[in-house]
């Protein structure tokens, strides 16, 4: 995949996105949905109210090859995903500047990731839970709560690039690659939401969102990302200990947090993850040296 398709149409990317919070609201009433896509686009030709009207119906192109899945679905799916991360946890908070710093920050720890050349978006959402999560194709929501209660900027690094490091290593993929829905397809286009197939891939979707949003991934694709986390941001110059302090202030917390839809549910028990997480900053002996960036961090945290 070259990087010219991996960043095809990165506005309409950015506009879909725009759309998708407000599209949310409609998710649980269909034909409300459906109306209100058909005032926003009478004639039917744009292409960034069709993919939002695909999404919520449940259709895209699923294209499966030897090589696995391609970036296109990859985003499809993560597209599908995200209208439902809005439903669930909240819509973006509306500040263009936090929302812009949270951005510019995730990109660069994406920079310096297993999979650079890809685009990221990085949402901050309303919600009083602990959590941030990420969707296939590389669209990461991390919730306000989860932000207020840091500390500094290489905390926020570090819990972005946990995210980014499930997308780099595609752990929502791995189960997706062994539904049944994909054996024997070589391609489907266009799939009628009234279909067999309309309603495998239907299915496939809600059987990732009860993964991603209730029952969490494998425990080791977990600490997989913690350690990614930490190698992404030291890439990047920030203190990899970050995501030692975050986990730190997650176990502080857990007697009163919220647990359901929030990290304490999706995500291996906090203890295990610090034990591995101090393990692993034996790697960075440089670490009291990388940056923390308080000051910024703070500044952007006042505006939640």
């Amino acid at each position: 995949m070259t990087k010219q398709s991996n960043d095809r149409n990165p506005t309409s990317r950015r506009q879909f996105l725009k759309l998708a919070a407000p599209l949310a609201l409609s998710l649980t009433t269909p034909v409300y949905a459906m109306d209100l896509f058909k005032a926003l686009d009478p004639k039917g030709k744009n292409e960034d109210v069709q993919k939002a009207k695909q999404a919520v119906e449940g259709l895209g192109s699923i294209v499966q090859s030897a090589k696995g899945i391609d970036y296109e679905t990859e985003f499809t799916i993560g597209e599908s995903l995200a209208l439902e991360g809005f439903q669930r946890y909240g819509l973006p908070v509306e500040d263009k500047k936090l929302q812009d710093y949270v951005n510019t920050l995730g990109k660069a720890v994406a920079k310096n990731s297993l999979r650079p050349d890809i685009a990221y978006y990085f949402v901050v959402v309303q919600s009083p839970l602990y959590n941030a999560f990420a969707c296939p194709g590389g669209i990461v929501f991390v919730s306000s709560q989860l932000v207020r209660s840091m500390d500094d900027e290489a905390e926020l690094a570090c819990v972005l690039a946990h995210e980014v490091g499930h997308v780099s290593h595609k752990h929502a993929l791995h189960a997706i690659r062994r539904a049944k829905f994909f054996e024997g397809v070589g391609k489907i286009g266009t799939i009628s939401m009234d279909s067999e197939e309309g309603r495998k891939y239907r299915s496939m979707i809600g059987d990732l969102q009860s993964v991603l949003f209730d029952k969490g991934l494998d425990k080791n694709m977990e600490f997989e990302a913690d350690k990614a986390g930490m190698e992404f941001a030291y890439r990047t110059g920030y203190d990899p200990r970050g995501m030692i302090r975050v986990l730190e202030m997650l176990e502080a917390n857990k007697d009163s947090a919220t647990i359901k839809g929030s990290w304490f549910s999706t995500h291996p028990p906090v203890d295990a993850r610090l034990e591995r997480c101090r393990q692993h900053l034996a790697l960075y002996r440089d670490a009291s040296a990388m940056a923390t960036v308080k000051d910024r961090f703070l500044d952007y945290r006042k505006r939640l």
